[in-house]
This record gives C-alpha cells, sequence and structure tokens, in this order.
C-alpha cells in the first residue's frame, strides 16, 4: 500500500512539474511575422498566432527574437522550445515535432530595382551571387538548386542590405514578405519564384505528444473559425481560400 501512495505522489508531482514548464518560442525578425515595435514589445502575423494557441495550453511562454540559425538550434537541441515560423521541409520533417500551418507562402528570389539583372528561369539566376542567412531553409534549398554562389549573413536584415548596396545580386524572400516591403517604399523588383512552403512551429523532439495536440487543436481551431485569416488581413494580407 505504501509503494502505491508513493507512486500516486510521484505521478502527481510529475504532472505538477509538466504543467509549470515554461514553453520558449524562438524566432527572427522578419516583418511581417515577426518583429519588435518600437515600444519594445513584438508584433507580427506569427506572433499574434501564437499568443491565440497559447491561451489555454496550460504552460506560460515566452517569446525571444534572435538570429535564425541560433533559433532552430535551440528548437533543436533544448527541451520545451519551439521555433516559429519555420518552414517545414524534408529535411526537417523528423527534427522537430511540427504544428502547421501558421503561413502557406511562396519564397520568391528578389533583386534591388536599381540593380539591371534579369532570370526568367532558375538556370539563368543560377549565374548570380544570391545572398542568404545561415539556418534559414533557403540556404538549403539554394545548394539544392545547384546555385554556386551563396552569400551567407547573420540575419535577413544583413542580407537585405547587402541586396540593396548591390554586395549580392538576388535573395530569397516570402512574398508576404516582400509584399510588406514594397508597399513601404523598399526598392526591390520581384525576379523568379523560388519554392512554395509551410511555415509553421517546430518544436524539439521532447516535448510532450499532448501538448504538441493541444497546439494542433488550437491552431486549427483557429483556421476553421477565420481567425488566422482575419490576422493576415489585419497586416495586409488577402489570400484566396
Amino acid at each position: 500500500m505504501r509503494s502505491v501512495l508513493l507512486l500516486s505522489a510521484g505521478l502527481a508531482v510529475a504532472g505538477c512539474a509538466q504543467a509549470e514548464q515554461a514553453i520558449t518560442f524562438t524566432t527572427e525578425s522578419y516583418p511581417p511575422f515577426t518583429y519588435k515595435t518600437a515600444d519594445g514589445s513584438f508584433s507580427g502575423i506569427a506572433i499574434e498566432q501564437i499568443t491565440v494557441i497559447m491561451r489555454d495550453v496550460g504552460h506560460s511562454y515566452s517569446i525571444e527574437i534572435m538570429p535564425w540559425a541560433r533559433a532552430i538550434t535551440l528548437a533543436e537541441t533544448q527541451a520545451w522550445h519551439c521555433a516559429f515560423a519555420a518552414a517545414r521541409t524534408p529535411e526537417r520533417e523528423r527534427q522537430f515535432k511540427w504544428v502547421v500551418p501558421l503561413f502557406v507562402d511562396r519564397s520568391i528570389l528578389v533583386r534591388h530595382a536599381a540593380n539591371p539583372v534579369q532570370a526568367k528561369t532558375l538556370d539563368e539566376a543560377r549565374q548570380f551571387t544570391v545572398g542568404t542567412h545561415r539556418g534559414d531553409y533557403t540556404e538549403q534549398i539554394l545548394k539544392q538548386l545547384g546555385f554556386g554562389t551563396i552569400d551567407l549573413s547573420a540575419d535577413v536584415d544583413t542580407t537585405l542590405r547587402k541586396l540593396l548596396g548591390d554586395r549580392v545580386d538576388l535573395m530569397p524572400m516570402s512574398e508576404a514578405v516582400y509584399n510588406k516591403l514594397k508597399a513601404d517604399g523598399t526598392p526591390i523588383e520581384k525576379v523568379i519564384v523560388l519554392a512554395e512552403q509551410q511555415l509553421g512551429i517546430a518544436c524539439n523532439l521532447a516535448m510532450p505528444d499532448d501538448v504538441i495536440e493541444r497546439l494542433r487543436t488550437n491552431l486549427r481551431t483557429m483556421i476553421d473559425d477565420g481567425t488566422q485569416a482575419a490576422i493576415e488581413r489585419r497586416y495586409g494580407i488577402n489570400r484566396s481560400p
């Protein structure tokens, strides 16, 4: 009887410990998905979705913005860590537990508007220097597609500065991000479509399955009741169903 009581007490303590465990969400600065506002708070399409998803999960959480290579590495190596908005690629499929889609988007190659480079096919685009940031899924895609000259930076903002300074010819970018930058007056032009992908939450493999299921259920509810589309519209994105 004593052993049964001890076992029950141990399970209760373990259950409380899990309930009290905070989840850390890591991401990069990538407007309009994720960014820091002038007052120091976080905003963006993906940030707002995380807030809605976590309302009744039963765990406290925090969001940290950092270079993407570090954000995705923490999610891969640290328990109770998740990275977002991560592209769900075949190479990453078994590295994480996935909650998707926060967004379905196309990745395009863009150029500085003042740079005359043109490419109608991927074969033509391969002759140019393409910049991207370390750890981003586009680095792997560019290598798989045979791009030989890839310039790597620490983050997307550095790559964009290189593009606008004509230090690289092209850079991959979410089409939604391109539309936002273009509307804000950034002098960039679309060149060619690179890939299409789901963006979602990539959680460490040690994340309990019941937590993952609650995240997935809440995301599905948010999609079905129109909340996700309403969030996108607030950031100027209107997509067909």
